[in-house]
Formats: structure tokens, sequence, C-alpha cells
């Protein structure tokens, strides 16, 4: 079976989640035996077409112009996806091997939509996160258009995957899937990276560079938006140090932190949090074992990849109760799960987790249990299989392979020819730019409006 992965963004380029999932996902699936291929945007860091070592194939595309907007953007890689996906289609179809489009949110849904329909093969879609979600409602011409492209790809999927019993709700009551068009695949984690050889002087030097001696440092991992909650561990930090003075508040991400940092000066406390900026890769790995605690205090969260990384690690896990956070993270067996929103819940849990070095070994043990239980890839890439094969299967006896022009059925080849797809593999098709007057910035994954003042303590 082959698999073509379509998602905006694939290392070594990473802007989100997305990446880190579709890359770990690929290399398992092609140890599984599926032949994967990715197209996603090009990068000066990465050849254009690739081979890598797992044996998953990339192809990375260009943009033929440089785009207004964000939304201009996803235009434009649509367009560039669609051209070299139907040139790889094109090399593929005599040989009529089961082959499947898996779109990675709504920025594939272009590209995805029309293959599936010219070439009549099945699409799955992946949905990782909502518009609805991240805004707490649909307020502007933009997030409109994005929740309706959202829509649009769960009605043209075959089946759509979610990754917690959260978003299945979530997926299920905003855009009307039914539930049994469904399936639940967890987010894993390779807990492998984390376990790397790491003498305890390197250990010791690098946490000097970020703590005191005798401090307990308590680290965050997320982007500087409003969903993951950063605020609310600032405002809570006070109350940490009130009764936990030795610690150190470590806070690693990219983005706007200039509001944040003010905060920190205005309320006396610039010498207990350290702005790292954004940190991947054995870098990032490095930081969570150097950490005592890591805190994810998000307002929504529809898994939570940071904290399965954090477990990996050997940290103590604190976070909120939003979303599919406490799905992976089970309050007082596998960590410590606060109320959302709520500064001093958060303040109470990571004090919890300071004060009880026994319980915080305990869950610690549990964590790394339930990593090989739950969130191993391996696990996740057989149950993704199996969505495959369901689909494939479901595929061969329906209308749809009547008239697809892979070689299932007669006529193929004809309809191939009528449709000219040899011709559109040279040129690509027409995917019209959305009419939204409302400007998006690049290079934002996903627009984001200005924040709500009301939001913030007036110090920020």
């Amino acid at each position: 079976m082959r698999v073509m992965m379509l998602s905006w963004e694939y290392p070594p380029r990473i802007v989100g989640g997305i990446s880190p999932h579709v890359f770990e996902l690929s290399q398992e699936l092609q140890r599984q035996g599926i032949e994967v291929h990715v197209v996603t945007k090009a990068t000066p860091t990465a050849p254009d077409e690739e081979t890598e070592p797992s044996g998953v194939q990339v192809h990375r595309v260009h943009l033929k112009e440089e785009p207004n907007d964000f939304l201009h953007e996803i235009q434009l890689l649509n367009q560039a996806t669609d051209l070299r996906v139907r040139q790889l289609l094109e090399d593929w179809r005599p040989g009529g091997e089961p082959t499947i489009l898996h779109a990675h949110d709504w920025l594939s849904l272009d590209s995805a939509r029309e293959l599936k329909y010219e070439y009549k093969l099945p699409m799955v879609a992946t949905i990782h996160a909502t518009e609805h979600g991240r805004h707490g409602g649909i307020h502007t011409t933009t997030q409109r258009y994005i929740h309706d492209q959202e829509y649009w790809l769960t009605y043209e999927a075959w089946r759509v995957i979610v990754c917690s019993e959260f978003m299945k709700g979530t997926v299920s009551k905003i855009f009307d899937v039914p539930d049994d068009k469904i399936d639940i695949i967890y987010n894993g984690v390779n807990a492998a990276r984390f376990n790397f050889e790491w003498p305890d002087e390197e250990r010791a030097a690098q946490r000097a560079k970020i703590a005191l001696p005798g401090e307990k440092v308590v680290m965050y991992v997320g982007r500087f938006v409003r969903e993951k909650g950063i605020q609310v561990l600032l405002n809570a930090a006070s109350v940490v140090l009130a009764q936990q003075p030795d610690t150190k508040f470590v806070i690693v991400g990219g983005g706007h932190r200039e509001r944040f940092e003010h905060f920190a000066r205005w309320s006396g406390l610039e010498d207990k949090i350290l702005f790292t900026g954004f940190m991947s890769g054995r870098n990032l790995h490095q930081m969570y074992r150097c950490a005592d605690v890591a805190v994810f205090p998000s307002l929504y969260e529809p898994f939570g990849i940071v904290a399965l990384e954090a477990m990996a690690a050997g940290c103590a896990v604190v976070t909120s109760d939003a979303g599919g956070l406490k799905e992976v993270v089970l309050h007082d067996k596998t960590g410590t799960t606060t109320f959302a929103g709520d500064p001093t819940s958060l303040a109470w849990g990571i004090l919890h987790a300071l004060g009880d070095a026994e319980r915080a070994a305990e869950l610690k043990v549990a964590a790394a249990e339930r990593l090989v239980a739950d969130f191993a890839w391996p696990n996740l890439a057989e149950q993704t299989i199996a969505v495959y094969q369901r689909v494939w299967t479901e595929f061969l006896t329906s209308y749809w392979a009547d008239s697809t022009v892979w070689p299932v059925s007669p006529g193929a080849e004809e309809r191939a020819k009528e449709l000219q797809l040899d011709e559109k593999a040279l040129t690509g098709v027409p995917i019209e730019r959305p009419r939204i007057p409302v400007a998006v910035p690049v290079p934002a994954p996903r627009p984001e409006e200005d924040e709500d003042e009301a939001f913030w303590s007036p110090a920020f």
C-alpha cells in the first residue's frame, strides 16, 4: 500500500505540532511496510527531493510567486502540491497499487479535494486542532473561512482521524460528523530520543546556565499565544515562589514575548523567570532533562504532545485539564492536573509536584509505563494502517471504484484519457484564491487576531 501525506510543514520546517507528528508517523508507517510519500512546502535547509534513511520519500514544492498574505500562501502551496502529486500519480497509475491520500488539517484541503475527485481515490483526513477551539468560537471573517475549510475537510474525507476523545466530541459537534466516521488515534512520542547518554557533569553544567545551585526548575514549552496559557503560569509564579522561593521558571518557545517579559519585570520576578527563545532537537531534550517539573497550563489543547515529551524525559508533569490533556496526563496516576485558566489551582499543582519527591517519583514510573502502552509510535502506526486498509476495502466495493482512473475496474484508462490527466500532470489545475477582505500575515501558521486586552492582567 502507498500513502501520500499532504502536510504544509515537515522537518526541518517546524511551525507547530503537525510537522513532528507527520514525521514520526511516516517513519513508522514505512518501517511497517507502507510506502510513504510526503508532499510539503520547500525550505532552504533541505533538498526538494529526498529519500530519508527510513525510506520515506519527501517532495518539497516551491510557490510560483511571493504570497501577499497567509491565505494566498496556502492557495499557492495547494497549487504546487496538486501539480507534484499529479506527476507522481501518473507514474504510479498503471501499476494500480492501493494508494490513499492523507491530508493533515485544512491547509491541505484544496489540493486533496481536487485530486480526490479527478482520480477517484479515497482521502483520509487528520484534524489536529480547530479554529473554533483555538479562539473559543468563530468571531472574524478569517476565522469563519478557516472553520468552513475544516468543515469541508471532514466532509470530503472517507474517514476522519482525531487525537483524543475530546477532539472526537468537538469535531462531531461543530462539523456534524457522524461518530462512526471518526477514528481516535493518539499522538505519540519516541521516548528513545530523550534517553540518550548524558554524563552527570555535563547535565550539571547545562543546568548551571539556567538556575542557581539549589533552585528547582519549572519548565514551560509552547508557543506564545493565548490558548497555551502562559499568562496563567506567570500569574501563578508569585504564589509558588512565596512558598518555594528557590524555584526558577524557564520559558521555552518562540514568538512575541515582550508583554510577558514586561510582566516579569513589573511583578519583580525578572530574576526568577528565564525566557530561552525557541528550542528544538537535542537542545530541547537536554532542557527537559534539566527540569524538575514541566508545566503546561493550556486553555485549549486537542492533545498535548509536549506533555508526552516531558514524561519521556523523566519530568514530573503538571497540566491544566483542558481538552485532551486530561486524557494524556491522568491525575494522581501519571501526573497532576489543575483547573484550566486558574492560577491558584496551577500554583497548587506545581507546589504539589515540587514538595513531594516520593509521589513525583511514583508518577514518573507510571508515566513511563503508559508511554509504552498507549503512546508508542509502532502501536499508533498499526492503528493508522488499519484505517487505511478499511478505507481501501470499502473503496473497492463502492461506486467510486466503478469510476476511478485507478486500474481496479474496467474502463479506467479511457476515463484517464478523457480527463486529460497526463496533460494536467504538466500544468496542474487552477485553485481559486479565497476572496476574504482580511489580510493575514505570513509566516504565522494560522492567522492570529489581536489579543483581547481584557484577558490580560493590567501589567501585560
